[in-house]
């Protein structure tokens, strides 16, 4: 067998293979050990045929045409490894000259496994946040914490700020109630921020069993396009009032919320549960930062192949998502202002930088010889089984060798991002 290789792309390759007859020999014997099977020849059972036998009443163009199908698929593969090319997916190929017997030539193109040149990993240049929590971020969990322990309390009087309040509501624009702007016995604490602005102040002073009409204008940044700046229209109905009266921020508080004796003790273990949760968000962010300063600094092209992946990666969680909402993608994509051309122009750039990113991790962890063994990935299943023990699809999946070895992988890039923040980490 002779190839020669033509570089079509950085992550797309032709290569040209070339069979003589010796090679033709073993698909030629393969064929007809096939083509032998589904031969009848009176005095044999259907599949006893001797090959020497059935040979004379197998058509030569089949005979042929099995072979070089055998030829090809039993080549193919040999051809890319022989070239320290990995294919990303089965090869396509087209034979361009074939005499029977003789020799056979054919291309064969795919995807490949880009060659990368990697930046130094080891001085990226990024720093990561330092973990800070602020005063202001304590009281707000010591308000919210008495906020659960609140007494409620039925009135009827006209509601006033800091009241729960519970509603029915139709959101409309122009006449036309929109998706997620209703809902019935809602609990809204008035003050809270929950609504667009005017919404709450709208409802205080009113008294239960009222009927009114708000007109408010959402912000011109509001998350959903069609709503950014919008005039609407809520129809409310005003069906309950509680008085809340949360209880003093006191020792009192702190021995209804765990294990502690005072105020202090209560504090001390909030900002040191909020420092772990900075802690991590900064981590989180790090990482991200090191792989896309990782990504600029190396030579890495991300095969079309492996995007489209990711893109439909990408397509099914905002289907499932716009599925949870009751909507179609295309009106989920349409609600935050995107058309079908538009979203797909996004998700590829995302997905672009998911691939290189991928690729580059995977280029570190071979060169820093980072792997994970057998035992860490039964540990791995095992946690995952437990938390999927509800879900007895999710623990047969478990047992499929591809999505082991999809763990396995995932396992292997946690440690190369760890590694990178260790090496990076001043």
């Amino acid at each position: 067998m002779k190839t020669k290789v033509k570089k079509l792309s950085d992550s797309r390759v032709e290569i040209t293979v070339t069979l003589d007859k010796g090679d033709l020999e073993s698909a030629i014997k393969k064929a007809l050990e096939k083509l032998s099977k589904e031969v009848r020849v009176e005095g044999f059972r259907k599949g006893k045929v001797p090959t020497d036998v059935a040979k004379k009443f197998i058509p030569e163009n089949d005979l042929n045409a099995e072979a070089a199908d055998i030829a090809v698929r039993t080549t193919i593969i040999s051809a890319f490894s022989e070239n320290s090319k990995s294919p990303l997916a089965l090869p396509g190929a087209n034979i361009t000259k074939y005499v029977p017997g003789e020799m056979l030539e054919y291309t064969a193109t795919a995807d490949v496994l880009p060659e990368i040149k990697l930046g130094d990993y080891k001085k990226l240049g990024v720093k990561m946040d330092e973990a800070k929590v602020t005063d202001k971020e304590i009281d707000n969990v010591l308000k919210d914490l008495a906020a659960s322990f609140a007494e409620k309390k039925v009135t009827k009087r006209a509601a006033k700020l800091t009241d729960e309040v519970i509603i029915d509501f139709v959101g409309k624009k122009d006449g036309k109630a929109f998706q997620g702007g209703s809902a019935k016995d809602f609990k809204l604490v008035l003050g809270s921020g929950m609504f667009i602005p005017g919404f709450e102040d709208g409802v205080v002073g009113h008294e239960p069993g009222d009927k009114f009409d708000l007109e408010l204008t959402f912000p011109k940044d509001y998350g959903m396009k069609d709503l950014a700046g919008a005039k609407t229209v809520f129809e409310i109905l005003l069906k309950q009032i509680n008085e809340v009266t949360p209880p003093e921020i006191n020792d009192d508080l702190a021995k209804k919320c765990g294990p502690f004796k005072t105020l202090k003790e209560l504090k001390d273990d909030i900002k040191k549960n909020l420092t772990a949760r900075s802690e991590h968000q900064n981590t989180e962010k790090f990482k991200n930062d090191l792989v896309e300063a990782l990504v600029k600094k190396s030579t890495v092209t991300a095969p079309e192949i492996l995007i489209d992946d990711q893109v439909r990666m990408i397509r099914d969680d905002v289907t499932r998502n716009a599925t949870t909402s009751g909507m179609s993608f295309e009106d989920f994509i349409a609600r935050a202002g995107e058309t079908a051309d538009s979203w797909e122009k996004k998700a590829r750039e995302i997905a672009e930088q998911r691939v290189k990113g991928s690729l580059v991790l995977q280029n570190v962890a071979l060169a820093e010889k980072i792997n994970v063994s057998d035992e860490e990935v039964t540990a791995k299943i095992a946690e995952l089984r437990d938390v999927y023990r509800r879900s007895p699809e999710a623990i047969k999946s478990l047992k499929d060798p591809n999505v082991k070895m999809d763990i396995k992988n995932r396992m292997i890039i946690e440690k190369t991002l760890d590694y990178l923040v260790k090496a990076n980490k001043k």
